[in-house]
């Protein structure tokens, strides 16, 4: 009862998919690519860190009531 019954398969999704499945096949490194790992996997990281590390315990969110303020600094 299962099966194709006919219907075709888009042959651009095809191409796509394939795309998709084999595309360490076809990695190189380039300029670009450098960048952008770069950019992912350390600045963005290190900008993070840095910015959680300077404002850890400028505020305090819990058990605040309405008027008082948020800096605890």
């Amino acid at each position: 009862m299962a099966g194709n019954h006919g219907i075709s398969l888009d042959p651009a999704l095809v191409k796509y998919a394939n795309m998709m499945t084999n595309r360490h096949k076809y990695f190189r490194w380039t300029g670009r690519t450098a960048r952008i790992t770069f950019a992912y996997m350390v600045a963005f990281p290190a900008f993070i860190g840095y910015w959680a590390y300077t404002t850890d315990g400028k505020w305090d969110m819990r058990g605040k009531r309405r008027g008082d303020t948020i800096v605890e600094f």
